[in-house]
């Protein structure tokens, strides 16, 4: 049987916050986060992870507010849950993808996210899914495992160009990750934001995202998936990647235009690391699964001790402040239709 945990059960005049499915590591951290509702509203949360939209609907029943954890909302599940709930938090950022925020603002549903809770998980993720391509410590594990002590020759990050495409707070802490490392970094100079983090990062930037990838050595994106970042990066741009060229992506697969990426991954010649996909769970009939050379792990780059903390934490301040009349990251507002 499944393990619920409820706050204030018998306030019944509360209103009720459902917290459907849960990691594992994030069950103690969103109890501690909890007490920010005491006599705001009363939680029931079920202490495991579930995929399946029929359970996460069926638990969400009479909520108000839901706090939302790795779950993509179908627009089915929407319209299902906005017949009691007025408000969703979801413990991740880059929402757009997970949820249809018009379809939200039409069932007068709020949306909100979290913001800069994981620069540090995702940035020594994407770091470890560069050095993974670079010096293959998980192949070499394996064959070493198989009485294979050969070894392997591997490539040296130092004095090699690290391009970043979003140079937010994620984008910056790669910046100086890899100036650790004795890498040069340039940035994508989207015209947006002050030009004097560039200088403050000791970064140069490139305005143009085919002259930024044609002389990288490894190219690492961290955009937002927001309307105006929708599969920005397209056949052109990948096609100046030179042979060779370590490709991660750490942010949102919908920043590449469909069906761009993998074309250029099957022509053999760039090592990719991957964190997202244009379908999740990845399934088992992806072409990217046989393509030679790939680091694939499961959207998971945002998940450590420290960002579970912050995340979780965030998600429940999202939910009282909407119960007290206020706004913390809100990414939809139906009052502002």
């Amino acid at each position: 049987m499944n393990q619920i945990y409820e706050t204030q059960a018998d306030r019944t005049d509360l209103p009720l916050v459902a917290i459907p499915c849960v990691f594992e590591d994030m069950v103690a951290p969103l109890k501690d986060a909890l007490a920010l509702l005491d006599g705001i509203a009363r939680v029931r949360m079920f202490e495991d992870y579930t995929l399946d939209a029929n359970t996460f609907v069926e638990r969400a029943q009479g909520a108000d507010a839901v706090i939302v954890i790795g779950v993509h909302i179908s627009d089915d599940m929407l319209r299902a849950l906005a017949n009691t709930v007025r408000c969703m938090a979801f413990g991740g950022t880059g929402v757009a993808s997970y949820i249809d925020f018009d379809l939200a603002r039409e069932l007068n549903v709020r949306v909100c996210n979290v913001r800069h809770y994981g620069d540090a998980a995702v940035a020594e993720f994407t770091f470890a899914l560069i050095l993974e391509l670079a010096r293959r410590v998980g192949d070499l594990d394996r064959e070493l495992r198989a009485g294979d002590w050969n070894g392997v020759s591997s490539v040296e990050l130092a004095g090699k160009t690290l391009a970043i495409v979003g140079f937010g707070g994620i984008g910056q802490t790669v910046a100086r990750i890899a100036q650790g490392f004795g890498m040069h970094v340039t940035a994508w100079n989207s015209g947006r934001g002050p030009r004097e983090r560039y200088t403050e990062h000791n970064v140069t930037p490139i305005a143009d995202m085919k002259e930024l990838f044609a002389s990288a050595d490894v190219v690492s994106i961290h955009m937002p998936l927001v309307g105006g970042t929708r599969g920005m990066i397209g056949s052109a741009e990948l096609d100046a990647l030179r042979p060779g060229t370590m490709f991660v992506n750490t942010a949102r697969a919908e920043i590449i235009a469909p069906g761009a990426l993998v074309k250029r991954l099957e022509r053999g010649d760039i090592p990719a690391g991957l964190d997202v996909y244009y379908q999740e769970p990845l399934p088992t009939d992806s072409p990217l699964l046989d393509i030679p050379g790939l680091v694939l792990t499961p959207h998971v780059a945002w998940r450590s001790d420290g960002a579970n903390r912050n995340l979780t934490r965030q998600c429940v301040e999202d939910i009282a402040a909407y119960f007290e009349g206020g706004k913390k990251n809100v990414v939809v507002d139906p009052d502002e239709a």
